[in-house]
């Protein structure tokens, strides 16, 4: 193992900043990402989910914030329906560095908080 990281997102919080910032959906998550939450009636918990787990990533990979993009990772989903990490650019290049090979991600969320837990093997 890697590193392990985790963030939890509060989802009320998140909600004002969208609502302040509305840029911020595209700043932050691809156009993958918001294609699949576009059909939800409330979008927003799946969004701090995805943003809590670029979060999650550079804890597991032992960085901070902004020491890669928000589109050099992403949350992709098999048609099981299980998440998975995309990890490009300067993200993979971090990884590649520390020696990941694989990425374990769990994602939940409730009406009040959006959790991420990610493994980086």
């Amino acid at each position: 193992m890697i590193g392990i990281g985790v963030d939890a997102v509060e989802i009320a919080r998140f909600r004002r900043s969208l609502e302040r910032t509305p840029s911020m959906r595209e700043r932050l998550f691809t156009a993958e990402e918001l294609d699949y939450v576009a059909p939800q009636s409330d979008p927003v918990p799946s969004l701090a989910v995805r943003f809590a787990a670029r979060e999650a990533v550079m804890k597991a990979l032992g960085v901070g914030l902004g020491a890669f993009g928000f589109h050099d990772v992403w949350v992709t989903r098999a048609t099981s329906g299980a998440p998975s990490l995309r990890v490009t650019g300067q993200a993979r290049v971090l990884a590649d560095a520390a020696g990941v090979t694989r990425w374990h991600l769990s994602l939940t969320h409730s009406d009040l908080m959006a959790i991420a837990y990610v493994v980086a093997e």
